[in-house]
């Protein structure tokens, strides 16, 4: 994973701020379960549920679970957030990554996430910022990276609030907001997750980017692929770089 030294300082963070002792998390949203795998190792006495609305989402995350040695300690619900909140039981921690911005009502869910949490319970919100592929050097004009990510904006990429009146208004208490940037990574795995990211984007960021950028970036996609066993290597300093940042908003129901 590109991004694991990241998620791993997000993880302790959010560990460290958990109620003692944490025996139930909920991760909303949680995909294939990234996260999910995380908080378990993060917290070895807990039990995870990881809630999703796509069952084949939650087949990978359970076959990932059993696969990392964790799956004894990981609950699978399938639910939709916008119908209501899912049968988790009483938590101490819930996360939502990345999540909370596609719910057509957070005021609600998070109203909710305080009900579900013991009194004392953390909520963590996270959402990502600065994630931009970075192309080489040789590929398009001077600047190319900066009107990417400008495009993204426009395309209204990734767009989420501030989330502190909202978890105020649900009666949390915010403990902690803090900004954290990844390192530029490079090589084989910065370079298929940066092809991977522009393939998904492209067709939304064309109307945002000049003809020759979004030509630059058709061009880039149609190089193959280089592995350590296939062509040569990019040139030093001529590679494309993944980079990311992550907010974590950490708040705390307050105790009796």
């Amino acid at each position: 994973m590109v991004f694991a030294d990241l998620l791993a300082d997000v993880v302790a963070r959010v560990a460290a701020l958990a109620p003692s002792p944490t025996r139930t998390v909920v991760d909303l949203g949680a995909g294939t379960g990234t996260g999910t795998l995380a908080l378990a190792k993060a917290l070895p006495d807990a039990q995870v549920v990881a809630v999703d609305s796509s069952s084949v989402m939650l087949g990978r995350l359970r076959a990932a679970a059993d696969g990392a040695g964790v799956g004894e300690r990981v609950r699978t619900v399938e639910a939709d957030l916008d119908d209501g909140w899912p049968a988790t039981g009483e938590a101490d921690l819930v996360w939502a990554s990345a999540s909370m911005h596609h719910v057509a009502d957070p005021d609600r869910v998070l109203r909710d996430a305080y009900a579900a949490l013991a009194p004392g319970g953390l909520v963590a919100v996270v959402e990502m910022t600065g994630t931009t592929p970075v192309l080489p050097r040789s590929v398009g004009r001077e600047g190319l990276a900066g009107r990417l990510a400008e495009a993204m904006t426009h395309a209204g990429w990734n767009q989420y609030p501030d989330w502190t009146p909202h978890l105020q208004r649900a009666g949390f208490r915010l403990v902690e907001r803090v900004e954290l940037e990844s390192s530029p990574a490079t090589g084989p795995d910065a370079t298929r997750w940066v092809r991977t990211a522009l393939e998904r984007q492209r067709d939304h960021l064309a109307p945002h980017l000049p003809p020759e950028d979004v030509a630059a970036i058709a061009a880039f996609l149609d190089r193959p692929e280089r592995t350590a066993s296939g062509t040569d290597p990019e040139p030093p300093g001529d590679e494309p770089t993944a980079r990311s940042g992550r907010i974590l908003w950490a708040a705390r129901r307050p105790s009796r």
